[in-house]
C-alpha cells in the first residue's frame, strides 16, 4: 500500500521554472557568452555554402565543402570534449578558436584566390574541426554547478531545455545572420563575422574559470574514461543521427520545394516556422515536472517525431507544407532535450563533455549525410522526395531505440536507492557523490 515502509509514498516532483535556473549564482557570468560563442555554429554551414558558390560558381562544389566541415566537426568535436574533461575549458578553448580563425582566414583567401577544390576541403576541414563545442561545455558546466549546489533533479531537466531551446534559436538567427551579411557585404565578410564571434565569445567563455567544472586528473594506473564505453552513449549517439538527418533534410528539401513553388523567399519562413514549433515546445518541455522515466519520455518523444516526418512528403503545396513543418518541429526539442538528460547518467564525471559533444557531433553527421542524399532524390524525384530522408532516419532511430531501449538505464552502485526505492547513480571517484544522485533523477522523472 502507498505510504507503508514497503511501498513508499513517492513525492511530487519538484518544478523548477526558468526564472529559478536563471537565478542560479553565476549562471549568466557563462551563459552570455556562451550564446555568443554557439552562434556561429549556425553560420558556419551556410556562410561557406555561399563563400564558394560565389568564386567557384558550382552548388555541387559549395554543398560537398559544407558537408565536410560538418564531417570534420562531428568527428573532432568529441575528441575535443575528450581534452576538456581531462585538461580543463580553457586549456582546450584558447588554441582551438585561434585555429579555427586562422582556418577560416585561410579559407576565405583560397576561395578568393580561386584555389583547386582540394584546397578549399582541406581549408572547411579544419574550420570544422575546430569548432569550440560551447554547447556541450555550457551544460557540463550547468551539471557541476547544480550538483554543487545540491539542485533538485528537475531543475538539470529545466537548464537542459534551455540549452536546447538556446541551440534551436541559434539555427534561427545564425542562418538568416549569415545571409544578411552576405547580401549586404559579401559572402566573405558573412565567414569573417562568424570567426570574430567565435574568438570573443570563445575567449569570453573560456575566461569564466569560476563556473568550469574542474579537470579530470587521473591517478596512476586509473583506466582512461571514455564516453563511448557506454553502450547507451553509443545508442544515443546513433539515434541522434537520425534527428540530425530531419535537419538536413528539412533545409535542402524545404529550399526545393519553395523554389518549385515560385516562392523562393519563403524558404527561411517554412524553415523558421519548423525551428519555432521545436523552440515553443522545448519551452514547455523544461516547464514541466516529468513523473515518467526519462528513457520512457524519449521513446514517446522519438515516436512523435516519426509521425511528424512521415507527412512532409506528401504535402501539396507550401501552407499544407508549413503546417506539417510546425508538428513536426514540436517533437524536436523534447527528444534533444530527454536524450541530453540520458546520457548525462550514462557517464563517470571524467566523460560528461565528451558524451554531450558525442551526441552534437552525431546530429551534425546526421545533417550533412541528410543533406547530400536528400540533394540526390530531389536531382532524381523532385523536391518531395527530399522529404523521404528525415522519416527514413528517424524511422531507422525508432527501432534502433525500441530494440536496445535496455541500455540507456544508467549504472548503479550497490546498495544506492533513490527516494522511491530505486537505483541510483553514483559515480566512483566523483567529488559530486552526494549530489549524484539528485541529478540522476532528472533522468528518472
Amino acid at each position: 500500500m502507498p505510504g507503508t515502509p514497503e511501498h513508499p509514498a513517492e513525492a511530487a516532483p519538484a518544478r523548477v521554472g526558468y526564472g529559478a535556473l536563471l537565478r542560479t549564482p553565476g549562471a549568466w557570468t557563462f551563459l552570455t557568452p556562451a550564446f555568443a560563442a554557439r552562434l556561429p555554429y549556425a553560420m558556419l554551414s551556410l556562410g561557406i555554402l555561399l563563400l564558394i558558390r560565389d568564386t567557384h560558381g558550382s552548388y555541387g562544389t559549395a554543398g560537398t565543402a559544407a558537408a565536410v566541415s560538418a564531417v570534420a566537426q562531428a568527428l573532432i568535436g568529441p575528441q575535443t570534449g575528450r581534452l576538456a574533461d581531462r585538461f580543463g575549458q580553457t586549456a582546450v578553448l584558447v588554441p582551438t578558436v585561434a585555429v579555427h580563425a586562422v582556418s577560416v582566414g585561410a579559407l576565405i583567401a583560397l576561395a578568393l584566390g580561386h584555389a583547386p577544390v582540394w584546397g578549399l576541403y582541406l581549408a572547411t576541414a579544419a574550420a570544422g574541426a575546430s569548432v569550440p563545442q560551447i554547447g556541450a561545455m555550457a551544460r557540463t558546466r550547468w551539471v557541476a554547478k547544480l550538483s554543487a549546489d545540491g539542485a533538485p533533479p528537475a531543475k538539470l531537466n529545466t537548464a537542459f531545455a534551455f540549452e536546447s531551446v538556446t541551440d534551436e534559436f541559434t539555427f534561427v538567427i545564425g542562418p538568416v545572420l549569415a545571409a544578411a551579411i552576405a547580401s549586404a557585404v559579401n559572402p566573405a565578410t558573412g565567414l569573417i563575422t562568424e570567426a570574430a564571434l567565435t574568438v570573443a565569445g570563445g575567449l569570453a567563455f573560456a575566461a569564466q574559470r569560476r563556473t568550469a567544472p574542474a579537470p579530470h586528473v587521473p591517478v596512476p594506473g586509473e583506466r582512461r574514461v571514455s564516453a563511448l564505453a557506454s553502450p547507451g552513449v553509443r545508442l544515443l549517439a546513433g539515434v541522434f543521427l537520425g534527428v540530425g538527418s530531419v535537419f538536413g533534410g528539412m533545409q535542402v528539401s524545404v529550399t526545393a520545394f519553395t523554389e518549385a513553388a515560385g516562392q523562393p523567399g519563403a524558404n527561411g519562413t517554412v524553415y523558421g516556422i519548423f525551428a519555432g514549433g521545436s523552440m515553443l515546445a522545448g519551452v514547455l518541455y523544461g516547464m514541466v515536472a516529468w513523473r515518467r522515466a526519462a528513457r520512457h519520455r524519449l521513446l514517446a518523444s522519438y515516436a512523435l517525431l516519426v509521425v511528424g516526418c512521415s507527412t512532409l512528403w506528401a504535402m501539396p503545396n507550401l501552407v499544407s507544407l508549413t503546417i506539417a513543418g510546425l508538428f513536426c518541429g514540436l517533437a524536436i526539442a523534447p527528444t534533444l532535450i530527454t536524450g541530453y538528460t540520458l546520457v548525462e547518467t550514462l557517464v563517470e564525471d571524467g566523460a560528461k563533455t565528451e558524451a554531450f559533444t558525442w551526441l552534437t557531433g552525431a546530429i551534425g553527421l546526421g545533417l550533412a549525410v541528410g543533406a547530400m542524399v536528400a540533394g540526390q532524390l530531389i536531382d532524381g524525384h523532385g523536391p518531395s522526395a527530399g522529404f523521404l530522408v528525415p522519416v527514413a532516419g528517424t524511422g531507422l532511430g525508432l527501432i534502433t531505440l525500441v530494440a536496445l531501449r535496455g541500455l540507456l538505464v544508467p549504472p548503479v552502485a550497490a546498495g544506492a536507492t533513490g527516494a522511491a526505492g530505486t537505483p541510483s547513480k553514483v559515480v566512483a571517484g566523483s567529488p559530486e557523490r552526494s549530489a549524484a544522485p539528485q541529478l540522476v533523477g532528472a533522468a528518472k522523472g
